[in-house]
């Protein structure tokens, strides 16, 4: 059974929300701040994050910087009233998925949850371990590291990762990128893909010295080029 933790302090949608998600099967726990939120998040044992914006205490912008300061990986999906596109942004360059705004239907929330659990769950567990750069990505067990050091991916950034390293020297476009990592179901568009690639860039691609191992090609989207991995062949 699939754990959500829902950080939410409106009543009417915490209750909501458990009882829906626990409808459909899902092992649901709640918190209605965002001290408790954090804390209960840090322990690594949930399989994804519903988490507002506008908590007590801490807000859900802050609980997600932390999560993923604390290298916790889990899919985190953020519920706000704020239409602005400055702080959708601002959510995902902090970590989070994904992000649904009040008012939301519950079906296109539960899409969306099921769109992520499936992304999380669909790495093969004899999937094998990618070098490049110095840098090695065990699919396995949601680990990276450089010289030793952990990288902190979100399952997201893995998502992508495994994507671009799947389909090496071959441009894939913004809408392809979509489909493959969000799904067909869930609506979100073409800036949501820079921002996650840009993330995920800066991560890998720290040392301004360090190879371009993500190319953007204007008008179209991204690839990865293997032309510029240290190591010469991925495996």
């Amino acid at each position: 059974m699939e754990k959500i933790l829902v950080v939410e302090d409106e009543e009417s949608i915490l209750i909501g929300l458990a009882d829906n998600l626990g409808l459909e099967g899902y092992d649901v726990t709640t918190a209605k701040d965002g001290m408790a939120g954090l804390a209960l998040g840090k322990d690594g044992s949930f399989d994804l994050i519903v988490l507002d914006i506008m908590l007590p205490g801490l807000n859900g912008f802050e609980v997600c910087k932390r999560l993923r300061a604390e290298g916790i990986a889990t899919p985190v999906l953020m519920l706000t009233a704020k239409s602005l596109e400055a702080d959708k942004v601002l959510g995902l360059e902090l970590g989070a998925d994904d992000y649904v705004t009040k008012p939301f239907s519950p079906r296109e929330l539960l899409a969306r949850i099921k769109a992520h659990l499936r992304r999380s769950g669909m790495q093969s567990p004899d999937a094998p371990v990618h070098r490049f750069g110095g840098i090695t990505v065990d699919f396995r067990s949601y680990e990276a590291a450089r010289g030793g050091m952990p990288v902190h991916l979100t399952a997201l950034e893995f998502s992508l990762l495994r994507l671009f390293l799947d389909n090496q020297g071959i441009v894939l476009t913004r809408g392809e990128i979509l489909d493959r990592i969000w799904g067909k179901t869930v609506y979100v568009n073409s800036k949501t893909v820079d921002t996650h690639v840009a993330h995920l860039r800066q991560k890998i691609e720290q040392d301004p010295s360090s190879p371009k191992f993500i190319v953007g090609v204007r008008g179209v989207g991204y690839k990865f080029t293997a032309e510029s991995c240290l190591t010469g062949a991925l495996r």
